[in-house]
């Protein structure tokens, strides 16, 4: 009621003159500054505006703080208005009425963009007008008015419209007192969420500076836990800022204490930012500490705690990624490579390098050759023929001084005298081997037992002749696996025969192209002699010399997590569907475990493609080309093929991701093995749904690219035929995108110079288009035309020989629509290229010429 009385008492005849009785809710169509305009009051427009912005009406108040952008355009050429206006919003700023505060607060970023963008002096206006609005506003007792002032610095942060000066000295602080232990609770919680999202528009050294040390104290509170819950979930945030010394040092012990906490929701915060905390840490804390962490986090007793754990299994277990080791590494346009010193021309032919043969620094192998391990490392004189490397890579570099278990003596001398100290995958991932070059000479000593010498000289006689360099053979890895028949009494022989078992596989499968990363004749002897159960060496473990055949590039509990993903038991007691992540994130795993270790997620890919949930299947159809990448052409075709050829018999879900990167997964097989698809390719007309046209309209995108891999041979007689069947489809969009796959074709045609199959396709065209009794068939003729002159697609002699009579004899059609795609086309496109015509044409068809005056008034 008293509300009321104001609004009424404040000059009623006043409101109507200047359309205040207008204004309601919904007033955001009509002119807010209409109050400053000319009344009965003969006040200046200042002077209306002081009356209305400190009115005792609360409405008209409102009216004012909505409209103040507006004021200021309409008082921004002159300087003292402008100054006088932003006095008006100061003292505005301390109106009683909470609504007219949050009413001004929301007007602030548009105000500042506006100051940004038309005043040359913004910087000092706003730093004294605005910020501090916005920075007292952060303390304002009414919680409206304080989430609008924390999404209006969030909006001004983003913008980068605030200062480093006034982000230190104006908002920082205010943060700082806020979140004090004696603070208010509210305030304190609002106060670190803003925090944790100031800090990422912030540097390094002002977060150190100033922010660090408060959010290790907040990340400990124990009286409020919602505090301990912001700072868990924006945790990655601050260890990316601050970078690995700081987080090591310290923030990993405030992890520690988070992912411990009692509430489970700040346990399951930290398993979800498990991945970004991970990146920021050093390689030995990621294994020794971070392992161990995370496979808490996955045990965890609460259900939706490992839940978030398995979901970020895989995206933690993708840190531990090297690309030394992996042989692949990712563009700046996301998409995956091999690395190679080569140049990258013949990608569309599909043949991804050997990633072993690009795996260490220094390498100089060519693509498609595979190298010696004691090529490309034991051997620095070679990598330093190399013209583009001064120096030779660190792993040549002997970290003892009597040599490394393994190391021919012959190499030794070599290792050296390398004194260089570079980045090497091999020591840098895996625990330094033990030196037991005493305990062999003791066992090559005169002074053995006569018994134990004979048998070891009989044991020796049936190890075949592998002291010549170079990587295994099957038959070698055959010869050994008979050697160690006898003894498979002995539980550490059958774990090493499956080993070796593996091993053989992936050599046959690579065609003996598998590079070992130590000598063959190393890893014989040092197998034979732990079999034999000498005492001085049984207890070393075959899997510290096997990186090859063992992964050891992640911890190997954190891959049987991973495996374990795909078990029916974990769906029902952790997540429905912990299948599908396991699935999304499977291409980020096997990325770094590399190709020599796709035997260990082999299995796990064949159970999630026959996974009855299609969301399971679609996942994997969608990744399946990435993976390609990353296994090489040799394992796609062994492993990846049957799958991907029953994705494309799956549903319409399921082909729709196998659809999207046909070209990405084609390019990356053998010549004989692509073009047993061009049979199939006839398969995506047809779908499940016939209103689907989104997928056919992604199978003419895919042709189009896909016309790169195959000879104008295969395009005439298979892709020709499904493009004129797209040509005709019911919509439109389709039928668009397919007249520039028959452009596509008729350049390949040409390209090749097969010129007579070019000549029965334009006549093809003609026939089907250019004489179409439906005027959609001649407007497309008329399309294609002009995309083939742009284009370039055959020469100007042929076109005008071939396909320009027929266009110009549309121009007479009777659709408009056709007449002026005609038109179109001659102006844009032929004409600007009628100096190439042939003399002869112009002469036989200039009558013609009276087409152009007719069409191009159109």
């Amino acid at each position: 009621p008293s509300g009321l009385s104001l609004y009424f008492e404040d000059g009623h005849d006043d409101l109507d003159d200047f359309g205040f009785d207008d204004y309601g809710s919904e007033c955001d169509g009509i002119r807010i500054t209409a109050f400053l305009d000319a009344g009965q009051d003969n006040l200046t427009p200042l002077g209306r505006l002081e009356k209305y912005a400190f009115s005792e009406n609360v409405f008209n108040r409102q009216i004012v703080a909505r409209g103040l952008l507006d004021v200021l355009r309409e008082f921004s050429d002159n300087e003292n208005d402008f100054i006088s206006v932003m006095e008006t919003v100061v003292r505005m700023s301390e109106d009683a009425e909470p609504t007219v505060r949050a009413e001004l607060m929301e007007q602030v970023p548009n105000i500042a963009m506006f100051l940004h963008e038309n005043r040359p002096n913004f910087p000092a206006a706003f730093s004294r007008y605005l910020v501090p609005i916005v920075v007292r506003y952060l303390t304002d007792p009414n919680n409206q008015v304080r989430k609008t002032s924390q999404a209006a610095l969030l909006v001004l942060l983003e913008q980068g419209l605030i200062c480093k000066a006034d982000m230190e000295g104006k908002i920082c602080p205010v943060l700082l007192e806020l979140t004090e232990p004696s603070s208010d609770d509210d305030y304190k919680i609002e106060a670190v969420a803003i925090m944790c999202k100031l800090v990422t528009m912030l540097n390094k050294d002002t977060v150190e500076l100033l922010l660090l040390l408060r959010f290790c104290e907040l990340c400990s509170d124990a009286r409020l836990f919602q505090v301990r819950k912001v700072c868990a979930a924006n945790f990655g945030e601050f260890c990316s800022i601050v970078g690995q010394d700081a987080t090591e040092k310290l923030l990993m012990p405030k992890f520690f204490d988070l992912c411990s906490d009692s509430l489970w929701g700040i346990r399951k915060a930290c398993a979800e930012c498990f991945m970004v905390v991970s990146n920021c840490t050093s390689p030995e804390v990621r294994r020794t500490k971070l392992s161990p962490l995370f496979i808490n986090l996955i045990s965890d007793q609460s259900r939706w705690v490992r839940q978030a754990a398995f979901q970020s299994l895989g995206r933690f277990i993708s840190t531990f990624a090297n690309p030394s080791s992996t042989g692949v590494r990712f563009q700046e346009d996301e998409t995956l490579h091999g690395i190679t010193k080569s140049t990258e021309k013949n990608e569309h032919k599909g043949s991804c390098s050997d990633a072993s043969s690009d795996r260490f620094p220094g390498s100089s192998a060519s693509p498609g050759k595979s190298k010696k391990f004691s090529d490309t490392v034991i051997k620095p004189s070679q990598a330093s023929e190399d013209p583009n490397h001064s120096r030779v890579p660190s792993s040549v570099k002997s970290h003892t001084t009597d040599g490394k278990l393994g190391q021919p003596d012959s190499l030794t001398t070599t290792q050296d005298q390398q004194t260089g100290d570079f980045f090497d995958s091999f020591h840098y991932w895996r625990p330094l081997l033990p030196d037991i070059s005493q305990d062999l000479e003791l066992l090559q000593g005169e002074g053995k037992d006569e018994v134990q010498r004979q048998e070891m000289v009989k044991e020796e006689e049936t190890v075949p002749d592998l002291d010549s360099e170079g990587p295994a053979t099957s038959s070698q890895i055959q010869k050994v696996l008979e050697c160690l028949q006898p003894h498979l009494d002995d539980p550490d022989v059958q774990a090493q025969v499956q080993v070796l078992s593996a091993a053989l596989k992936a050599a046959q499968l690579e065609n003996s192209r598998f590079l070992y990363k130590i000598s063959f004749n190393t890893f014989i002897k040092v197998t034979l002699i732990s079999v034999l159960h000498i005492p001085h060496v049984s207890h070393f473990s075959l899997s510290s010399f096997l990186p090859s055949f063992l992964q050891n590039v992640i911890p190997q509990q954190l891959l049987d997590q991973y495996l374990s993903m795909t078990d029916p038991v974990r769906a029902q007691t952790v997540d429905t569907e912990i299948a599908k992540h396991c699935a999304f994130s499977l291409p980020g795993v096997a990325l770094t475990l590399g190709r020599q270790n796709w035997h260990c997620l082999k299995d796990t890919y064949e159970t999630l493609a026959t996974d009855v949930q299609w969301k399971v299947r679609r996942t994997l159809a969608f990744s399946i080309h990435e993976l390609a990448v990353i296994l090489g052409d040799q394992l796609t075709a062994a492993d990846l093929v049957p799958i991907f050829n029953g994705f494309l018999k799956d549903l319409d879900e399921v082909r729709i991701g196998v659809l999207k990167h046909l070209y990405d997964f084609l390019k990356l097989l053998h010549v004989e093995k692509r073009r047993e698809y061009l049979y199939q390719l006839q398969e995506f007309m047809v779908t499940d749904n016939s209103r689907n046209w989104r997928f056919r309209y992604e199978l003419a995108e895919q042709l189009i690219l896909i016309i790169d891999l195959y000879s104008h041979y295969d395009v005439y007689d298979y892709l020709r035929q499904i493009a004129l069947s797209l040509c005709s489809d019911k919509v439109s969009d389709v039928r668009w995108i397919s007249y520039k796959l028959v452009v596509e074709i008729l350049q390949k045609l040409y390209s090749c110079g097969a010129h007579d199959l070019s000549l029965n396709f334009i006549n093809e065209l003609v026939v089907r288009f250019c004489h179409c009794p439906k005027w959609v068939g001649r407007q497309a003729f008329a399309f294609i035309c002009q995309a083939i002159v742009e284009e370039d697609c055959m020469p100007m002699d042929q076109f005008a020989q071939h396909l320009l009579p027929c266009l110009l004899s549309l121009s007479s059609d009777p659709v408009p629509n056709v007449r002026v795609l005609v038109a179109k086309a001659l102006r844009h496109s032929v004409l600007e290229k009628r100096k190439t015509f042939s003399v002869h044409f112009e002469a036989k068809y200039s009558p013609k010429k009276t087409h152009f005056s007719i069409i191009l008034p159109l």
